[in-house]
C-alpha cells in the first residue's frame, strides 16, 4: 500500500508542479533545524515574546507558534481557542475553573478584553523548570516586530516562523471563523511583516493547507499528524505534497523517512523534550526537531551560539 501511495504522490506532484526540491544531503552533513516549541517553554510561559527571545538565545532558528483569532479578527498567540484553566486567570484576578474554561471563548472576545487574563503568573504544572510572571496573549504582528528586532539586536541569524492555525471542523463558526478566512487573516499578516520567505503554516486541519494551496502558492505549509493517526492516510486526505511531513516524534521509521525523500518532503518530528528521544531520533534523516528545550536540542544537533 504505502509503495501504491508513493507512487500515486510522485506522479500528482509532477503533474501539478508541487513537487518540492530534494534534499540530496546527507543525514551528517546536513543541518537540522531547531524549533522552539511555543517558544522555550520548559522554561518560560508559552507563546510570549520572552519564551520566543529565550528560544533564539538557546539556538532555535526557528519558533513555532499557535494563532486563534478574536472576535474583532485580530490574529492571537494561543494554543487553544480559549483561555485554558492550566495556566490562566480571568479578570477578576482568580482561577480559571477547568470545566468553565471553553466560557473564556477567545473568538468572542475582542482583542482589548483578551489583555485582563493573564497566562504567565501560574506557572505550568507540567513544565516544572517553567518560570511564572505575569504575561498576556501577544498579537502575531507584534510578535512579529519583537522578534525582528530583537534578533537583529542581537545580532542572531533572522529566524524562520512556524505557526499553527488551530481549527477544527467542529469549532467552525464556535471558536473560529471559516478555514478559508482563518487562514486569510493569518497569511495578510504574514504579508504585512515581509515575512512570506520565513514563514511556513502547519495545521491538523487539512482545510486551511487546501485553501492556501490555492489562494497563497507562495505560502509553504506543512501536515501535522498525531499520534495516533496515519502519514499516509493523512497525506492522501491533504491531496496535494506539502512542503513538510510534521508527525507525532514515535511515528518516525525509516519506512516514514524513505516517503519523505522519495516525494520531496521535509520531516519535522514534533514535540521532543527528554535528551533520550533526542538523541533516539537524531539517529533519523530528518530536517527539524520541534521541542519545548531548544537547548537540549542544541546539545544533541549542534553547538551554540548561533550568530550571523
Amino acid at each position: 500500500m504505502l509503495r501504491s501511495f508513493l507512487i500515486f504522490l510522485v506522479l500528482v506532484s509532477f503533474a501539478t508542479g508541487a513537487f518540492p526540491q530534494m534534499n540530496a544531503e546527507s543525514p551528517k552533513a546536513k543541518s537540522v533545524s531547531i524549533e522552539g516549541h511555543r517558544g522555550a517553554r520548559g522554561y518560560l510561559p508559552e507563546n510570549t515574546i520572552p519564551s520566543f527571545k529565550l528560544a533564539l538565545e538557546q539556538g532555535a532558528d526557528t519558533l513555532e507558534l499557535d494563532v486563534v483569532i478574536t472576535a474583532d479578527r485580530k490574529v492571537l498567540l494561543s494554543h487553544e481557542p480559549w483561555f485554558s484553566a492550566a495556566i490562566s486567570t480571568g479578570p477578576d484576578g482568580k482561577r480559571i475553573e477547568k470545566d468553565k474554561e471553553r466560557d473564556h471563548n477567545i473568538f468572542k472576545l475582542n482583542y482589548a478584553e483578551t489583555l485582563g487574563y493573564d497566562v504567565g503568573s501560574l506557572g505550568n504544572p507540567a513544565f516544572p523548570e517553567q518560570k511564572a510572571m505575569p504575561a498576556s496573549k501577544p498579537l502575531l504582528a507584534d510578535v512579529f516586530a519583537a522578534i525582528e528586532t530583537f534578533a537583529k539586536g542581537k545580532a542572531i541569524a533572522p529566524p524562520r516562523y512556524n505557526i499553527e492555525i488551530k481549527s477544527t471542523a467542529e469549532g467552525d463558526g464556535v471558536f473560529h471563523p471559516a478555514p478559508g478566512e482563518f487562514a486569510d487573516l493569518v497569511v495578510k499578516e504574514i504579508e504585512r511583516a515581509g515575512l512570506i520567505d520565513r514563514t511556513i503554516i502547519q495545521s491538523f486541519d487539512v482545510r486551511p493547507l487546501q485553501h492556501i494551496k490555492k489562494n497563497f502558492p507562495a505560502m509553504q505549509v506543512a501536515l501535522l499528524v498525531g499520534g495516533d493517526e496515519d502519514p499516509v492516510k493523512k497525506l492522501a486526505l491533504l491531496g496535494f505534497t506539502p512542503a513538510t511531513l510534521s508527525p507525532q516524534f514515535s511515528l518516525v521509521t525509516a519506512e516514514l523517512v524513505r516517503l519523505c525523500r522519495e516525494i520531496g518532503m521535509k520531516l519535522v518530528p514534533w514535540t521532543v523534550n527528554r535528551i533520550e528521544d533526542l538523541e533516539r531520533i537524531s539517529k533519523f534523516d530528518i530536517d527539524g526537531i520541534i521541542t519545548d528545550y531548544p537547548d537540549r536540542a542544541v546539545l544533541i544537533f549542534r553547538k551554540p551560539p548561533r550568530a550571523k
